[in-house]
């Protein structure tokens, strides 16, 4: 026995006769009526009848689950030296009840189990706030006997006593099962379900597991424990309701842990993503939290919202290093469009956090403010000047992470109404970001160009003037994002100029799309596939905008990299810009060394028929001289179809250096002279071997089987 009024003795029948009379007593002092004694009880005396105490509770639940109302107070029994004063007797009763409920609920199989549980979670309706000392004697006993107890009316009576201790000491029982319990447990995720389905106190339980993951950035094991117990609650149908008061500060506290956990320097373990399909819990922290985070936004109405970041990818970018700020916009994005009735509250309880000295809070919260100014309702909960000046300090800050939300932040809030605003502070931002180091901050700013034109009266004159000079450097980037998205801000700035270009305006345009002309249709043989096919498209609105008619020659050298439409394709650029001749080649000549098989390839066959559709008086001789030393090293390239190519395309300058008046001392002495003026004869054209490298447009591409 647990000791106190019971005594050392073990045995089943004096323990449930025992428990049966104070059972009695109990009830007697909550003025409801008792049943007849058990056999062989010895006579007990009667406590006097208790008043019910203010703003207590007066019904008190039986066994059955009925409440029962108390009769009404009763004038006190006079005092004599033969009765026990009320509160110490109840006291010791309520005390000496949870002791023996905690050696009851140990011993799996007691006959007094179900009996005990119920008139214990009777008194403890009643009387629970004075049992803070037994709360976790009582949840390790809990723990241990749930499990042995048959489903139906027993377990319940089990359950219920700690509903019932909850009600009144929730901070301690949840610390208790926080601690009795720190693995993944079937039995105390049965009871943290069972808190979650008791409309009383689940409230209390969340709030409690909330401030014990705040409170427990030192010990893993306890933001593990505590991290389990919420997604157990939060997966239980109408838990959800109870988190109104702080369901903004919930999805917060989560995916910042998710941030602190992916940051880490010693993880407990590997993240994964654990699927409701294995069984048993998920044993990750990470895999917790995204449970725990994916059960808050289901139970919400979210659904949509789990459904948009599994397609995007946003869980496995959540729990990343390098890629969790983009997750955390993500949710954002998805946030905006399916869960707009949470914004507000969120937007209002991350201001705070975008000052806070902890990393981990501070970006997570700015990468949420951002994604947030994609909200036209959200954005205006501060002044416009308010948001765009928190923007530009974030421009000046050294760390790049901190600048590329500010260039997103900046590209939302002017273009969240349909139109290009505050283009003052927002194009030389931009522009200034093409020249960062960092990728993302670069693509950022990109994106917020094309987006910029994308809008009505987007300032495409000064555009084509201020990227002239910045833009044609990004196509040759060695940043596979970088190249794709330069590649594709151009195109769209062709479509949104497409007016004035056919009928002789946008000068500045025309300009930058020749100076680009070279690498678009080389970098239509770039191993990135993003970047080939943005380059097809950009080269496709540039024939429509220009009027080429070559798109079915284009077409074809992308997707099948035919000599013969290249060749088409040179001879109509250097009979419609015969200035631009020596530009072409100058360019193309750069390309000639290349670390990259196929585009020194295609740079070689680029250089042969042009050479080849070319007049003499278009190319200088210094020119030819430098093309032919090149393609001569080229002869003795590793790859064997860029050095075949490489002597066919040097046959081409040396007939062209041949056709026109020779300086003394040129390096290609080595050809015979004319002896006298005579007429030039027809170059023979260049022939090329099939190219070995891989056709973009291969059998099954496109979901077609090859012949045969």
């Amino acid at each position: 026995m647990a000791g106190g009024m019971w005594g050392p003795a073990r045995g089943a029948p004096v323990g449930a006769l025992t428990l049966t009379a104070l059972a009695e007593g109990i009830r007697a002092s909550r003025g409801q009526p008792t049943g007849p004694p058990a056999p062989g009880s010895q006579p007990q005396p009667e406590p006097e009848p208790a008043v019910a105490e203010p703003g207590r509770a007066t019904t008190i639940p039986t066994a059955g689950g009925e409440p029962l109302s108390p009769s009404p107070p009763q004038e006190p029994a006079p005092e004599g030296p033969q009765l026990i004063p009320r509160s110490s007797w109840e006291e010791s009763a309520l005390a000496d009840l949870a002791m023996y409920t905690t050696a009851c609920l140990e011993e799996a199989g007691f006959v007094g189990t179900q009996a005990t549980a119920l008139t214990l979670s009777s008194a403890l309706e009643a009387r629970g706030h004075r049992l803070e000392d037994q709360v976790h004697g009582l949840v390790r006993g809990l723990l241990v006997q749930v499990p042995h107890l048959a489903e139906g009316r027993p377990r319940r009576a089990a359950l219920r006593v700690l509903s019932a201790l909850a009600l009144e000491h929730s901070r301690d029982v949840v610390f208790a099962l926080l601690r009795c319990s720190p693995a993944p447990d079937r039995a105390a995720a049965e009871l943290w379900r069972s808190l979650s389905r008791n409309q009383r106190v689940n409230g209390q339980v969340l709030v409690q597991l909330l401030w014990a993951l705040k409170g427990s950035a030192g010990s893993q094991l306890e933001a593990l424990a505590a991290t389990r117990a919420l997604g157990e609650m939060l997966a239980v149908s109408g838990c959800i309701g109870a988190t109104r008061g702080f369901y903004p500060h919930l999805l917060l506290v989560l995916v910042t842990q998710l941030h602190e956990l992916a940051w880490d320097a010693h993880p407990p373990d590997t993240p994964k993503v654990w699927a409701p399909s294995h069984r048993g819990p998920p044993h990750s922290h990470a895999s917790c939290t995204l449970e725990a985070l994916k059960a808050l936004l289901s139970g919400d109405g979210g659904r949509m919202v789990v459904t948009c970041m599994e397609q995007a990818g946003g869980w496995r970018r959540l729990v990343g290093a390098r890629t969790h700020l983009e997750g955390v916009l993500l949710l954002a994005s998805a946030l905006v469009a399916h869960a707009d009735h949470h914004l507000r509250g969120l937007f209002a309880d991350l201001l705070p956090r975008l000052r806070s000295t902890d990393d981990a809070q501070r970006l997570t919260a700015m990468a949420f403010f951002t994604g947030l100014l994609q909200s036209q309702p959200t954005a205006r909960l501060l002044q416009e000047e308010v948001i765009l000046e928190r923007l530009r300090a974030w421009q000046g800050d050294p760390e790049p992470t901190v600048r590329w939300l500010g260039l997103l932040g900046l590209g939302h809030l002017a273009l969240n109404r349909g139109k290009v605003r505050h283009a003052t502070t927002l194009l030389p931002a931009l522009l200034g970001a093409l020249g960062e180091g960092d990728p993302r901050l670069v693509d950022a700013a990109l994106g917020a160009l094309r987006r910029v034109l994308l809008r009505p009266q987007a300032p495409v004159r000064l555009l084509s003037s201020e990227l002239r000079p910045r833009l044609p450097p990004l196509l040759d980037d060695a940043r596979d994002s970088v190249r794709a998205s330069a590649v594709g801000l151009l195109g769209t700035l062709v479509r949104r100029g497409r007016g004035g270009l056919r009928v002789g305006l946008r000068r500045p345009l025309r300009k930058l799309v020749l100076q680009c002309l070279v690498p678009l249709l080389l970098r239509l043989h770039d191993p990135n596939p993003d970047t080939a096919e943005s380059s097809e498209w950009t080269l496709a609105r540039c024939d429509q905008a220009l009027h080429w008619g070559l798109l079915e020659e284009m077409v074809t050298v992308a997707h099948y990299d035919s000599p013969e439409a290249l060749s088409r394709i040179c001879h109509c650029l250097v009979q419609w810009y015969p200035s631009h001749v020596p530009s072409f080649l100058s360019q193309t000549q750069g390309y000639l060394r290349s670390p990259q098989g196929p585009l020194r390839r295609a740079a070689v066959l680029l250089t042969g028929f042009l050479v080849h559709h070319s007049s003499p008086s278009h190319v200088n001789q210094d020119l030819l001289d430098s093309l032919f030393q090149d393609l001569g090293r080229l002869r003795s390239d590793p790859e064997p179809a860029v050095a075949a190519a490489a002597h066919v395309s040097g046959q081409q300058v040396a007939l062209l250096a041949r056709a026109q008046p020779q300086p003394c001392g040129w390096s290609l002495r080595h050809l015979p002279r004319p002896g006298r003026p005579r007429p030039r004869p027809a170059r023979p054209p260049p022939v090329y071997a099939g190219s070995p490298f891989q056709h973009r447009s291969l059998p099954g591409r496109w979901g077609c089987s090859g012949p045969g």
